[in-house]
């Protein structure tokens, strides 16, 4: 019992990386209709800024500045080039931000190498808590603790600021908000700085326990559509419930049968769409209609 209930944990913590990585996807589609192919790489290269920021300001400043950092290229990428591709045809998107993909990760290669960089938990978050038999480390703890955080800042941001109301009026009506003279072109920046954001900030929490590495993104953003298509786009709480479940599920099949680990969230995925096409709690775009 006490090893299920370490791998529902460690189940959370890969759900954890899953969850911000499907939310920043869920918005950026949600309000662009961007489905960003090179998500997996502003993951990696929040882990290679965590790295980097580490060795000179220290590992609490860097992960408060590598996600700040991200989101500014994001704005720069948003802003010069797929801005130019949103009235296009959908396929332009999905071809830039593949290139885009590619050309990060040969970018890392290039800079640190293709090899890898070793990256030690924070001395300061080194120790284990005891309780009884079980023991888990602080730093998997504040892994849990920063994700709920974030989906806590998300979800005001984006239901009690003004901010979010135009989002969300954006999201359901985007031929409305442009007729009410409110210029969409910021909020899309601004949407996907978050979006990457939230890419770099899993990228951060994952670098000391998965390894840092330039292809780190590509698995794992596998997994973030998957979540995105089960939760159902345009779906906060639908993304963050579907990451989780996804992170148990995995960590609970790898305990019993370890070969179907992987695949047990495709199969999951399959199960969904055949009952529920727009995954568990999808709502219906105006843009897709």
């Amino acid at each position: 019992m006490l090893m299920l209930f370490e791998q529902i944990l460690n189940g959370l913590l890969v759900g954890s990386y899953y969850t911000l990585l499907a939310l920043g996807l869920s918005i950026i589609f949600s309000l662009g209709g961007v489905v960003n192919l090179a998500h997996g790489a502003f993951y990696a290269v929040g882990a290679y800024l965590t790295v980097l920021f580490t060795d000179i300001l220290g590992f609490g400043l860097a992960f408060l500045i590598t996600p700040a950092v991200v989101g500014l290229i994001g704005i720069a990428i948003e802003a010069l080039f797929l801005r130019r591709l949103y009235n296009k045809d959908p396929i332009l998107t999905l071809l830039f931000t593949f290139g885009l993909a590619m050309s990060g990760e040969q970018a890392l290669r290039l800079i640190f190498g293709a090899s890898g960089i070793p990256f030690s938990i924070p001395e300061f978050l080194s120790g284990q808590l005891h309780v009884g038999d079980f023991l888990y480390s602080y730093y998997r703890l504040s892994i849990l603790a920063v994700t709920s955080l974030s989906i806590a800042g998300l979800w005001i941001l984006f239901n009690k600021t003004s901010f979010g109301l135009i989002v969300r009026a954006g999201v359901a009506d985007p031929e409305m908000v442009r007729a009410m003279g409110i210029s969409v072109k910021p909020i899309l920046s601004m949407v996907f700085a978050i979006g990457v954001g939230l890419a770099a900030v899993a990228g951060s929490m994952s670098a000391s326990l998965t390894g840092v590495q330039p292809a780190m993104g590509n698995d794992i953003v596998t997994a973030a559509f998957v979540i995105c298509v089960l939760g159902g786009l345009g779906s906060f709480w639908g993304v963050v419930f579907a990451g989780l479940l996804v992170g148990i599920l995995k960590g609970v099949t790898a305990l019993y049968f370890p070969p179907a680990a992987e695949g047990s969230i495709y199969a999951l995925m399959v199960l969904v769409l055949i009952f529920r096409p727009r995954g568990m709690f999808g709502v219906k775009f105006e843009r897709l209609e």
